[in-house]
């Protein structure tokens, strides 16, 4: 442990074991995103639960938007009763618990059972946000200041060795059941098990190790789950003076939607334009996390001494590369490169804009403003995505169009980055401006 983690990049009174407790949650985690939203249920839910419909591309999207609004609407409130109460932890245990419980239940979905598909989609992928919400509300609490990168990356690189080793375990599964002659309706059921079996082993690491810091915030405002919308409009209200911060949010929006597409559709696009077969996709995945593994350690350190933003800009300038690439790509090998380059902005992206936003919130008000936070990626999660399936639906099946377009989403957010100070975000998060 102590060759990855270094306690000069802790603060004072935090222990490395509670900084890989924190990680190992990413590392429970990424197998739902892996192999539920990436890899296996993506694919299966439009070739074999909807049996290759015109409209399955956007109803998987669908589904995941209304998740996501959910999680937008409600996520602020929780966040703000998690600092009021110092109950950040309690309440990721409750939401893991729920995400683990509903994975396996995506084990009854079969072929033409496309409303139970979406509905326990749905609400998997609303705990599963509420989790990844509540465990990057932690890091502020954890490392210091100049090593937020650093930190970052070292829960993201977990996080995909955990996505690596969930999808590998499924692939073995889906290759010894493809040999017995078994069909994806049979195999795929048992991914998801042995996704929530990882999902639920690996997070009791984080709930052994890792302890609440904050301290109650009484004066937090209280917000029920009924009042979320009213705590949300409060919360923004609150974050305007900080400038920085709010504009970081909008750069999120932009590129983080274009983040989604990759998440949510590669196995779609892999399979439906390119003709990869099921485990030739599982083998992509794995490969792609792989560079994200590399992309999200090697990054940030580097972030931390190249800085934050410069080291965002060029992972969009990577994701712009291969939007392109994947949009002109005919063959299997030269979307090879394309999800290459793929995974390296994809796990160095997430790690930088997480450390510049832990730079830039108020340390009395972490869950709240993470739950603002989540507000603006899941904002994106519904618009990239869902942009990109009606743009398949109305062109007719064109998700090569779709694909291109959604390059688009990363020049913008390159554009919103541009103002972005982190310094002197960090000053007005400390009361230093």
């Amino acid at each position: 442990m102590a060759l990855m983690f270094s306690r000069e990049a802790l603060n004072p009174g935090v222990r490395l074991r509670e900084v890989f407790g924190w990680a190992m949650y990413d590392f429970a985690n990424s197998g739902y995103t892996t192999v539920v939203i990436t890899a296996v249920f993506a694919a299966y839910f439009v070739g074999g639960v909807a049996d290759g419909a015109a409209w399955a591309t956007l109803a998987w999207t669908s589904g995941l938007s209304v998740s996501y609004l959910i999680v937008m609407l409600s996520m602020p409130g929780l966040g703000a009763w998690a600092d009021r109460v110092a109950g950040k932890k309690r309440l990721l245990m409750w939401v893991t618990l729920g995400c683990v419980i509903s994975t396996a239940a995506l084990a009854w979905v079969g072929p033409g059972q496309v409303a139970l598909g979406l509905l326990i989609l749905v609400v998997s992928n609303t705990f599963f946000s509420y989790g990844e919400s509540l465990t990057a509300s932690f890091l502020p609490e954890l490392a210091k200041p100049e090593a937020m990168g650093r930190v970052s990356g070292w829960g993201w690189s977990l996080g995909y060795i955990g996505g690596m080793l969930t999808l590998g375990v499924c692939l073995a599964y889906v290759l010894a059941a493809q040999a017995r002659g078994e069909t994806g309706s049979q195999f795929v059921p048992v991914t998801m098990l042995i996704t929530a079996l990882v999902y639920g082993l690996a997070s009791c690491v984080t709930f052994a190790l890792m302890r609440e810091h904050s301290p109650p915030q009484p004066h937090a405002p209280v917000v029920g789950m009924l009042q979320s919308l009213r705590g949300l409009r409060k919360t923004f209200r609150d974050a305007r003076p900080y400038k920085d911060f709010i504009r970081l949010m909008a750069c999120a929006v932009a590129y983080q939607g274009g983040v989604a597409v990759a998440i949510s559709l590669a196995a779609i696009y892999a399979e439906q334009v390119i003709g990869f077969q099921p485990q030739e996709t599982m083998v992509l995945i794995f490969v792609l996390n792989i560079a994200a593994f590399a992309g999200a350690f090697v990054f940030g350190y580097a972030q931390d001494r190249m800085g934050h933003k410069l080291a965002l800009a060029l992972t969009l300038v990577g994701w712009i590369l291969t939007c392109v690439i994947a949009a002109l790509s005919s063959t299997k090998e030269v979307f090879w490169w394309a999800a290459a380059i793929a995974g390296v902005c994809m796990g160095s992206s997430q790690s930088s804009g997480r450390a510049m936003a832990g730079l830039m919130v108020p340390p009395a008000r972490l869950g709240e403003f993470f739950g603002l936070w989540t507000f603006a990626i899941r904002l994106a999660s519904i618009l990239g995505p869902l942009s990109y399936g009606l743009i398949t639906w109305l062109s007719g099946g064109n998700q090569r169009l779709a694909i291109g377009s959604t390059s688009l989403l990363f020049v913008l957010g390159l554009v919103l980055l541009m103002p972005v100070s982190v310094e002197r975000g960090r000053r007005m998060a400390m009361g230093q401006a």
